[in-house]
This record gives structure tokens, C-alpha cells and sequence, in this order.
């Protein structure tokens, strides 16, 4: 639906050509992007969960993109998954929510982020994706994930193999 679905609100790019600036971008850093787009919460839940490694099925992601759309204010339930992540991760939408209605106006998702990009429509995601990037280059893949202190750094900066980014556009807000 990206693309076609209130554009005046969301744009006019669609997923598949957001996902192919992310790819692009991710290759010129070095950085494997794994892209996952659902409607259905419990998809995204499980993709969280896969991406902390623990679940056996996948290996723990250096970040994660991720756009919870209406989950963003409705999802206890993600935001406990991504607050189990131990990697930074970043809450994006394409619209300003803060000059939307009030009840879009409260996240449940950020509190537990390392940030939030709101209003930069789909290049949100490349500054998104750019700040994983900085991080990584200064502090390896072992970067903290306590929500609120991006600066903070391991004692021994590595640079990181890759990151890997579960990314669910369910309904952008």
C-alpha cells in the first residue's frame, strides 16, 4: 500500500523502491540488511525475538529499523520484544507524528529505542540506517543498547561484520 495510500500523508515511494535505497545504502557501508514487511503483529513480534539470537533460529542482529506504525501505540507486546533486543535499535515513521492526532502522539516502542526519526518520510530511513552505521564504526557491534545513551561505548571499539534489520512497515504513521 506504501506509495499509493494517502500520499499527501505518507508519499508517493513505494516499499520495494525503500527497501532498494536501504539495500544500496547498506552495501556502500558494508552492512547485510535483512528487510521484513507485515500487517500482522505477531510476524513482527517473532521476527524481534529471532533477531536477538536467542531463539536458536537466526543470529542475534547488530540493529534494527523499525517502523511499528499503528503498533506504536497500541503494541505492549512489541514494544516487550524489542526491549529484549541487545542491539540498538531506532523507531522510524514516514510522517510526523507529533503533528497528527493526539493518540499518535504516544509510543510505546521508544522508550525502549535508541532514538526516534519521525516526519522524514522514507529517507528517515537512510538516516536511520546511517546512524547504525556511525555507531557501529565507533563502537563495534558490541554498542549499548540502553535506551536514551546512544554515546555510550563498550571500554574495547571493534568494528562490526554487519547489521542485520528485521523492518516492518504495518500501517505507517
Amino acid at each position: 500500500m506504501l506509495g499509493t495510500r494517502e500520499p499527501g500523508i505518507y508519499g508517493n515511494v513505494t516499499l520495494a523502491a525503500i527497501n532498494a535505497a536501504l539495500t544500496e545504502r547498506a552495501t556502500a557501508h558494508g552492512i547485510t540488511l535483512t528487510a521484513l514487511q507485515s500487517n500482522h503483529e505477531g510476524v513482527l513480534i517473532d521476527a524481534v525475538q529471532a533477531a536477538t539470537g536467542l531463539t536458536g533460529s537466526e543470529p542475534a542482529a547488530d540493529g534494527l529499523i523499525l517502523n511499528p506504525g499503528g503498533f506504536t501505540h497500541t503494541s505492549v507486546a512489541l514494544r516487550d520484544a524489542v526491549a529484549q533486543l541487545p542491539c540498538p535499535a531506532i523507531e522510524i515513521h514516514l510522517s510526523n507524528v507529533h503533528a497528527r492526532e493526539p493518540f499518535r502522539h504516544t509510543s510505546l516502542i521508544a522508550p525502549v529505542t535508541h532514538g526516534q526519526i519521525t516526519g522524514l518520510g522514507w529517507r528517515g530511513y537512510l538516516v536511520a540506517l546511517d546512524y547504525l552505521a556511525m555507531l557501529f564504526d565507533e563502537a563495534g557491534p558490541n554498542v549499548s543498547m540502553e535506551p536514551g545513551r546512544p554515546d555510550t561505548k563498550p571500554a574495547k571499539p571493534q568494528k562490526a561484520k554487519g547489521a542485520k534489520g528485521a523492518k516492518g512497515d504495518t500501517n505507517p504513521s
